[in-house]
């Protein structure tokens, strides 16, 4: 015989079967940091952070390795040493009240879009990763074929929100890389691109690509910021010449620089979030003043990647108590000088597990703490950045978009909060059949990714599956209902000819 309950079970699946299906479309394209931005110093502490930095450059100085680079601070008025350049805190003055506030970098497709500005939140997946990983083909070394697939994949979900070099497709020589890795995102993606500063050569060609790809004049290209790269610093105050190079060129093209120390506290910063941070911020501010030098209102994302190391080997630690406590300081220095800025996520794990699921997303709390503009290596990022892991990868969209989720507020209006519907459900009893309920229950809740929400029994009748197994069946069905976005194949046609004619020539070779 069929109980109260087993009968109330099935008139609310039949109703639930008789209502019209909705679809819950969240918008996670742009998106805005939802919760104040915290605060780890004091105003005082803070500004001697920032003092600190300053000497930094001013008695200790930047090694700075390309000729050109130095010939530009000296006309700025730095004191030149042979290859050390002392920066005075009037040229840092100078540069940030030039460096502009805010811009909008555009996108293949307007609709992908970002303001790139303090507030904003920008997810970008794990990048700089030479070997890939998932559990059907195991780790290997990054190949084109690896990173058309990065890049399909951060396509397909919109809280990814601009490229960057998911893996380093090895098979590829370096020479050639730029044409290969600019194709594959025109081809395969509409959002935001990125570019590696590996020489004037292939700088110059990748604007050029691009410039052609999307029917832009120089003076359009110039006009607005259509392309990204990261700048590293040489953790302690040493910048190389390729980076130098890249600081120059992309500024005179007006593209964006984001300039990004790698500070390990203990290992190549001093072991104190505050010293670290001190040593960050200088690093950062002296790039920011070339780009300035080099063209005053160049688009310039201040940036850190601070952490500390694993002190019984010197491996690097994410999500970690003091990788978040020098997010949130680093956030508050870049509110400090006014610019927007770059943070990151990460994890050190080898695998994706329980370890890589809690640093990535403790990193990711931090970051949102500091108001991070652009949060780096989100997703996919494993070993440190040794690895993009697929399984990884889809695990880590799951946090995003509850992030993502927490950026909508909800409404505390009478129809929300539905006394109506308190009244009509006696006390004992549930909410089920309430019209509060059925007008919603569609598109009430965020709608997982890969967490399975059943129970015990459902899950193991459904092959007990553990979420890193899920996950491979999320990627392999995204890669293989891959649909290019619309305007791919026209873009990649005007490009076709640069590119065979470039591999004709030689390529651009990186630079030392």
């Amino acid at each position: 015989m069929e109980t109260e309950g087993q009968a109330a079970g099935r008139t609310r699946r039949r109703n639930r079967d008789a209502a019209p299906k909705l679809l819950r479309a969240p918008d996670y394209r742009q998106l805005r940091h939802p919760f104040p931005a915290q605060t780890m110093f004091s105003e005082d502490e803070v500004a001697a952070i920032h003092d600190t930095a300053l000497r930094v450059l001013e008695e200790l100085g930047m090694r700075v390795l390309l000729p050109e680079a130095r010939a530009l601070y000296a006309s700025a008025g730095a004191r030149i040493e042979e290859d050390m350049v002392f920066i005075g805190r009037d040229i840092v003055s100078a540069a940030l009240a030039s460096a502009p506030k805010s811009w909008r970098l555009r996108a293949p497709s307007a609709l992908r879009d970002q303001d790139y500005a303090q507030g904003s939140m920008i997810f970008m997946a794990g990048v700089g990763c030479p070997n890939v990983n998932d559990r059907e083909r195991g780790r290997r070394p990054g190949s084109i074929a690896d990173f058309v697939e990065t890049v399909k994949l951060c396509q397909h979900y919109d809280v990814i929100h601009m490229l960057g070099p998911m893996t380093e497709p090895q098979d590829v020589p370096v020479h050639l890389r730029h044409y290969a890795t600019i194709r594959a995102q025109l081809e395969h993606s509409d959002k935001p691109l990125f570019l590696f500063s590996r020489g004037p050569g292939q700088v110059e060609q990748g604007f050029g690509l691009i410039r052609a790809a999307l029917g832009l004049s120089d003076d359009e290209f110039t006009r607005d910021v259509w392309v990204s790269t990261v700048i590293n610093t040489n953790s302690p105050r040493l910048l190389d010449n390729p980076m130098a190079k890249g600081l120059i060129d992309f500024a005179r093209a007006g593209q964006m620089c984001i300039v990004t120390p790698f500070c390990l506290a203990g290992a190549m910063a001093p072991i104190t979030p505050s010293g670290a941070l001190a040593l960050q911020h200088a690093e950062a501010l002296a790039g920011i003043a070339l780009t300035q030098i080099a063209r005053a209102g160049a688009p310039v994302s201040y940036g850190g990647f601070s952490s500390n190391v694993y002190m019984k080997s010197g491996a690097p630690a994410y999500g970690t108590p003091e990788h978040i406590k020098m997010q949130i300081g680093g956030g508050q220095l870049a509110r400090h000088i006014g610019l927007p800025w770059r943070t990151a996520s990460g994890a050190a794990s080898n695998a994706p597990d329980m370890q890589a699921a809690l640093e990535t997303t403790m990193g990711l709390w931090g970051a949102s703490l500091a108001h991070g503009t652009l949060i780096v290596h989100t997703a996919g990022w494993l070993e440190g950045g040794l690895t993009f892991g697929y399984e990884k990868f889809i695990n880590d969209i799951e946090s995003l978009q509850m992030f993502a989720e927490l950026c909508t507020r909800p409404s505390g209006t009478a129809a929300e909060i539905g006394f109506d519907a308190i009244a009509e459900v006696p006390p004992g009893g549930h909410f089920f059949q309430t019209g509060h309920t059925m007008e919603r229950y569609q598109t009430a809740f965020y709608a997982p990714v890969v967490a399975d929400l059943n129970n015990f029994g459902t899950w193991s009748e459904a092959g007990a599956k553990t979420a890193d197994m899920r996950a491979t069946d999320v990627w392999k069905a995204v890669l293989r209902d891959f649909r290019p976005p619309e305007g791919a194949a026209e873009r990649v046609e005007r490009i076709l000819p640069l590119i065979e004619a470039g591999t004709a020539a030689g390529g651009a070779p990186a630079m030392d």
